[in-house]
């Protein structure tokens, strides 16, 4: 039976991005099926999704939400959403191109190949971003160490938003163990998952930063992740 793949977008505010981002992931040899999780962005980027879904109605699905409820809770709604259908592996995806369409056939193959989770990592291999100032790059980098060495968590792109589960993963953690929403949504699900036991997995790509719209970064999405992993660093886990 062939594999049923699922790859999550959240948007809010993505019109430049939204059906480009569509179209490169279609291109690709694997039959994926893309979930749209919008925020009621008010730049009509549901409506330019909505127009498409006629072309691939298989594989092209849309949730509309009623505000900007978060990143987190967006993938969490997506994650119930794919598994519900039986989806195989579930991806979590930016539209903004930052995580290139072409590494997605990378994700899926690692989870094929024994992983449970697989990671788009900008730096297990060195720094790969591109387009970022210094301080950025930095600033994450630094993140990721923090939380590595606080968790003591073997996975150096702690922070990644490019990540493939195998469904088993996300039916055994409770989506109720989640509460950030942002880069601490992130480090919270890798962390869950490889204090389950679970094989976790950095595969090397390239970041490329944004060249339309808006990013959605914040200094509270810093804090709430810095302060939101000492909490995590005490929390008991079953054994798997």
């Amino acid at each position: 039976m062939q594999d049923k793949i699922l790859v999550i977008i959240p948007t809010y505010n993505e019109k430049e991005n939204a059906e480009k981002i569509i179209q490169s992931v279609f291109e690709l040899d694997e039959p994926i099926h893309i979930l749209i999780v919008d925020d009621n962005s008010p730049d009509g980027t549901a409506e330019i999704v909505r127009s498409l879904i006629p072309k691939h109605p298989e594989r092209l699905h849309l949730i509309e939400r009623e505000g900007k409820l978060g990143l987190g809770t967006a993938y969490l709604t997506g994650f119930t959403w794919g598994l519900d259908r039986d989806y195989n592996y579930l991806i979590e995806m930016d539209a903004d191109f930052s995580h290139d369409p072409k590494d997605l056939p990378r994700l899926v193959s690692a989870c094929r190949d024994g992983a449970q989770v697989s990671i788009g990592s900008r730096y297990s291999k060195g720094i790969s971003v591109v387009n970022w100032p210094i301080g950025r790059v930095l600033m994450s980098w630094f993140a990721s160490y923090y939380v590595r060495k606080v968790l003591r968590m073997p996975i150096y792109d702690c922070t990644a938003g490019f990540i493939c589960y195998h469904r088993s993963v996300l039916e055994r953690i409770p989506f109720e163990w989640v509460k950030m929403k942002g880069y601490g949504f992130q480090i919270s699900m890798k962390y869950f998952a490889y204090k389950l036991g679970y094989n976790v997995v950095e595969v090397p790509v390239i970041f490329v930063d944004r060249t339309e719209g808006t990013s959605k970064m914040s200094s509270g999405i810093f804090g709430e992740a810095f302060w939101g992993v000492l909490k995590l660093r005490f929390k008991k886990f079953p054994k798997k």
